[in-house]
């Protein structure tokens, strides 16, 4: 047994300690860290389904019985894809189950975690996993993290109508406010943004007016949108013509069957920046054949008109139109064709193309609805369960969402689609797309698939192999009119290559563009944070440099700054808005690592070379030192650790009970904190 003084100077340590663990941090809620939960969002195709019927397969073993795992069993994908399309597949028109078969979402972490679990298949289908295991790492309970899947195949209005799943979410919510005692942390990835969105907006209807504001301070501390698609991703529009395989090894053609019967297809459309729901951006049709009922219109402002593209690098899609139907309909084709009456005479294609706006509000559906028939059953699901959604039309822009503690993170500088050339393929739907071309951003290039360079409006960046940049950065609006930028590796550092620029000027809608350096070879984290702000509210803005869009919910370096940020948040001694990016240290085993050119383990003073057995390289014998390690979980659960200090210090001062010791007066030997702070607490540890 440890003598009183060595307690006594592990208290004292600790007490020492504390200011220097949390210097220069802060947040509007003071609270106890351990009443705060998390509520995961995920994106599309990021949640287990489950059969919810007994299906026979003919020709194969495995048929489908309640709860066996649809989405995503690869073994059963290859071996019976007709029956397994049945449990997938929707009615394109009411978004109703295949007659055979019906699927529905698992529930709880594990549907979120991995969706194929196996020796093989599970790493490759791995999402949430590593997310949680940092949760376990860092002493965060059980009941502390909740996942909330949803049927990602249905449109917004459909997850209310049959699932009610904005109900639940609001019990959410509620549940873990009085489970726990303080506002949730909201972590939505992609898709999870929007719902996450079409949720604040269906509140607006359940509460009234005068307590939606209260409920939101009460209920979310934060909003962290992880790679939000905030603009859509032209992905969708590929989707919808020559599908979307989700790296499964099933054709295109299967892949556009099933894609086109999911109404959330549509809900990751690109739209234009310029244009909210109240008037078309027609360019392809005349007056006669415009829908005068329709009052869920499109209203672009001029820059619609005056700058090309909606705003997007390019125009979206630009697609060949093997024929001329009537020249009525489609003046823009009329002009075309009495320029070159020789293309008309020979029978030559036409190409038209499409930006944003002209996407969102159907123009393109509308002007190939005569070549595809998927364009009926399309304009179908774009009218009915998004442009006359009485709750909110999700293909317009975002205004920030009225929370107090917005971050809005994402990968950047990633070769990704912004553009498409399409032109018939000679072959019956569903492969009767064929494209052509393909358009990508990098580093504020614009480049063909055959590596020319293409004109148009390329952003200071690029986007994350998914989405493009000019869609995930478009949450640089929600931004205060100053702004403070700090780029730092996202590696361990010592603070000499971190650079910061205060006080920079902001404009609505301009890209913000830091007048900084970059090493070779060394990826960045780049942190825009509100100096000037809307009173009560902090926006911050996080780019990092090669971040994928699938992976960044595993990626170490956004769960570490993660996790600061939210230990920063609850300190009641804040000095500063956000978390200081000066150092950044080994905080897990995993993150030390051995330096060959020095043949020692790296960063000596917080990390060591020790061997386990099964170590099979030198960097995996590097390890946090014991001492190192303690900090860590002093840092990650520090009231509870003095207080367990604390109370042992008192029991082991004297003979007499802990009660009697409470009574007592401070003296030399029982620090004053230990009374006035912590002996409440006592009673845990006895």
């Amino acid at each position: 047994m440890r003598s009183p003084s060595y307690n006594h100077h592990v208290t004292v340590f600790l007490l020492l300690l504390l200011p220097h663990l949390f210097h220069g941090v802060g947040g509007d809620w003071t609270g106890d860290y351990s009443k705060l939960s998390g509520i995961i969002i995920p994106g599309l195709a990021s949640t287990q389904l489950r059969a919810w019927s007994i299906l026979d397969c003919p020709y194969s073993p495995l048929d489908f019985n309640p709860l066996d795992l649809v989405w995503l069993d690869s073994t059963r994908m290859l071996s019976a894809v007709n029956c397994w399309l049945k449990c997938m597949l929707l009615d394109p028109y009411n978004q109703t189950d295949h007659p055979e078969c019906k699927s529905r979402p698992d529930s709880g972490l594990s549907a979120i975690t991995e969706l194929d679990p196996g020796y093989i298949t599970g790493p490759l289908s791995s999402v949430w996993k590593e997310w949680l295991k940092w949760c376990v790492e860092f002493g965060i309970e059980a009941n502390a993290i909740i996942a909330v899947p949803y049927d990602w195949r249905l449109s917004p209005s459909k997850l209310e109508e049959r699932d009610l799943y904005f109900h639940k979410l609001k019990l959410t919510f509620e549940t873990a406010l009085k489970l726990r005692g303080g506002p949730s942390l909201v972590f939505a990835h992609s898709l999870g943004n929007h719902v996450f969105r079409y949720f604040l907006e269906w509140l607006k209807l359940e509460i009234a007016p005068k307590h939606y504001i209260q409920w939101l301070d009460e209920h979310i501390h934060a909003y962290f949108a992880v790679g939000a698609p905030l603009l859509g991703t032209v992905e969708a529009v590929k989707g919808t013509l020559s599908g979307l395989t989700f790296g499964l090894p099933i054709s295109e053609g299967t892949s556009r069957l099933m894609v086109n019967s999911f109404a959330s297809t549509l809900w990751m459309l690109p739209f234009s920046k310029y244009c909210r729901a109240d008037n078309t951006c027609w360019k392809h049709f005349s007056a006669d054949v415009r829908d005068k009922s329709d009052h869920h219109n499109y209203h672009c402002d001029e820059r619609e008109f005056h700058f090309n593209f909606s705003g997007w690098p390019t125009n979206i899609i630009n697609i060949e139109i093997p024929s001329i139907p009537g020249f009525g309909a489609y003046p823009s084709v009329t002009e075309v064709a009495e320029g070159n009456l020789s293309s008309i005479e020979c029978g030559l294609p036409t190409q038209l193309s499409f930006s944003g706006c002209e996407i969102s509000d159907g123009t393109f559906f509308k002007a190939i609805e005569d070549y595809d028939p998927d364009m009926k059953r399309v304009l179908h699901q774009l009218k009915k369960l998004y442009h006359d959604d009485p709750v909110l039309n999700p293909l317009s822009p975002w205004d920030r969402p009225p929370l107090k503690n917005i971050f809005c993170i994402y990968g950047t500088d990633l070769k990704t689609e912004v553009g498409y050339y399409f032109a018939p393929s000679g072959k019956p739907y569903p492969d009767n797309w064929i494209i052509t071309d393909v358009i990508y951003e990098l580093e504020g290039s614009l480049f063909s698939r055959s590596g020319n360079l293409v004109d148009g409006n390329a952003g200071a960046s690029s986007g994350d192999e998914t989405v493009p940049y000019h869609s995930l950065s478009y949450c640089k609006n929600w931004l205060g009119p100053k702004v403070n930028i700090t780029r730092a590796p996202q590696s361990e550092h010592d603070g000499s290559d971190v650079q910061v620029e205060l006080n920079v000027e902001h404009h609505h809608e301009e890209d913000i563009l830091p007048n900084m350096t970059r090493l070779p070879r060394v990826k960045y984290i780049t942190f825009y944070e509100d100096s000037e702000s809307i009173p009560g509210k902090r926006t911050a803005v996080w780019e990092i440099d090669k971040a994928n869009h699938r992976n960044i919910v595993r990626s170490p370096v956004v769960m570490r700054e993660l996790w600061l940020e939210m230990w920063h948040d609850i300190h009641p001694d804040a000095k500063s808005k956000f978390v200081t990016k000066a150092k950044r240290g080994p905080l897990r085993d995993e993150d030390c690592y051995w330096d060959y050119g020095k043949a020692r383990c790296a960063w000596t003073e917080h990390c060591e070379y020790r061997y386990l057995f099964g170590d099979v390289h030198l960097g995996q014998s590097c390890r946090l030192k014991n001492s190192s390690a303690d900090l860590l979980l002093h840092y990650l659960n520090l009231t509870r650790l003095l207080s367990f200090v604390c109370c042992r210090f008192l029991q082991l001062v004297d003979s007499t009970t802990v009660s009697d010791l409470l009574a007592a007066q401070p003296s030399q030997t029982v620090p004053r904190f230990c009374y006035e702070v912590l002996a409440d607490k006592c009673t845990l540890f006895t």
